[in-house]
């Protein structure tokens, strides 16, 4: 069931109409001045302070950047991201701050303002920038301070702010919930599928996705597939279903905490040892390894992404494929969250392999690819667009030269940025997710 363009159109259409809800901040810009500041402050710990002083600003992390390399703007070099909260810690908590006050200008209501587009148009938070720093400086950590400081002094895009909202306070994300998540398994059933849900006993808990429902049904049809193939004790949850987070994306840890509680509840009310998520690259690290720290203690269960899963049954011969043949030639995208961040690199060539796939490796692939321009939350923000699609003209030249015929990745974030990128580039090259290759090729 490939996604129908016209359903992605619409998707794309209702949030542009997000963009036009803005409402603006009741609040005192001086007030919002203040507690940007704090926030900075409170998110500015022992490891951050080091980085900001270690930076020789050598200009490695610009080469490493797509928004960089794509427009040789220099603003969007990421080191320049955390200039105020460098200039903020000098004034406030570095040693020589007596100095820093008298030499260095307080930050203002235009700063803000300006940085806003810094550290969410001109950001995916993609960890290139940190893994290539050679003073180890993690940009993406203060990065995602900012966010936070940002979001807390009502300087988040609106698109952002009303989905996380939504999720927040309706469990809800583009007006699919709970009901409208049992709907669409109740159809599913009427084809004939097999569908465990809310067991209240089952080993492994796995989640969808908004986009599962709305775009990607190829995607839920076939996770069905695969687990009722492999026999597995499973079970979708219509409580704590949803794989995405926007409090991790825009920086709200209550936004973030509730998304991660509600599959944390549902998977301990079932007593499941694993939880897989959907393919959300953020989804990944936000429940993985921000739950525990969010909760203050391990996990009770494991997360795997699906391509770690896949591969897992695959190597222990529980899931069986039917070799497609050396005739599709196609090249992987590595999702940022899932590869860099997650180190899931190695687990989607496993799944390739068994399929028998040609794959054509572009340069550079791995923890090294190129970010597609979509993720944490980038996709959503509509004055975004124009930076955003010139940065994926390097991803249109990355994989023109493998020779490849599609790309096959393993997030949604990303498949969706590839079908917006192609309609603007009239880009020929199909995007095809992991899980639904393998749905479609079992044995």
């Amino acid at each position: 069931m490939p996604v129908d363009m016209n359903v992605m159109r619409g998707f794309m259409e209702q949030i542009q109409q997000l963009g036009q809800m803005d409402v603006p901040s009741e609040r005192p810009d001086e007030e919002r001045v203040d507690t940007a500041k704090r926030v900075m402050l409170e998110k500015l710990d022992t490891a951050l302070a080091v980085d900001l002083e270690a930076c020789v600003h050598c200009g490695l992390c610009a080469e490493a950047c797509h928004f960089y390399l794509s427009t040789e703007d220099p603003r969007y070099v990421p080191v320049r991201k955390l200039e105020l909260m460098r200039r903020l810690y000098r004034r406030e908590r570095g040693p020589l701050r007596w100095l820093y006050r008298l030499t260095t200008r307080d930050i203002t209501m235009d700063d803000l303002e300006e940085w806003q587009e810094l550290v969410y148009d001109a950001c995916t938070v993609c960890q290139r920038c940190s893994l290539i720093c050679p003073m180890g400086v993690h940009v993406a950590a203060g990065v995602a301070g900012m966010r936070a400081a940002m979001r807390a002094a009502d300087l988040m895009p609106v698109e952002m702010r009303f989905v996380g909202q939504e999720q927040s306070e309706k469990g809800s994300l583009f007006g699919v919930g709970s009901e409208e998540f049992r709907q669409a398994i109740e159809e599913l059933r009427a084809s004939g599928l097999s569908i465990p849900l809310d067991e209240p006993r089952a080993d492994i808990l796995v989640l969808s996705a908004v986009t599962d429902i709305l775009l990607f049904k190829d995607t839920l049809v076939s996770t069905i597939r695969i687990m009722n193939h492999i026999g597995a004790s499973w079970t979708f949850s219509s409580q704590g279903y949803e794989s995405a987070n926007f409090g991790y994306m825009a920086g709200d840890e209550e936004w973030q905490c509730a998304a991660s509680k509600r599959v944390y509840d549902a998977a301990v009310a079932c007593g499941a040892q694993t939880v897989i998520v959907a393919e959300c690259g953020h989804a990944y690290p936000a429940l993985r390894w921000d739950g525990a720290e969010l909760f203050g203690k391990p996990l009770p269960f494991e997360v795997l992404a699906p391509a770690e899963f896949l591969a897992r049954e695959i190597v222990a011969g529980r899931l069986k494929v039917k070799p497609i043949g050396k005739q599709k030639k196609v090249s992987f995208h590595d999702p940022c969250k899932i590869g860099r961040v997650g180190g899931v690199v190695d687990a989607p060539r496993v799944v390739l392999q068994a399929l028998g796939v040609d794959l054509r490796e572009a340069e550079p692939h791995g923890v090294e690819n190129l970010c597609c321009g979509g993720g944490a939350g980038n996709f959503l923000i509509n004055r975004g667009m124009p930076l955003r699609q010139k940065a994926f003209e390097l991803k249109i030249r990355q994989y023109d030269a493998t020779g490849a015929d599609e790309i096959v990745t393993s997030c949604d974030s990303c498949q969706m940025n590839f079908m917006a990128g192609s309609m603007m580039h009239q880009w020929n090259k199909p995007i095809e997710g992991l899980v639904a290759l393998v749905g479609q090729n079992l044995a």
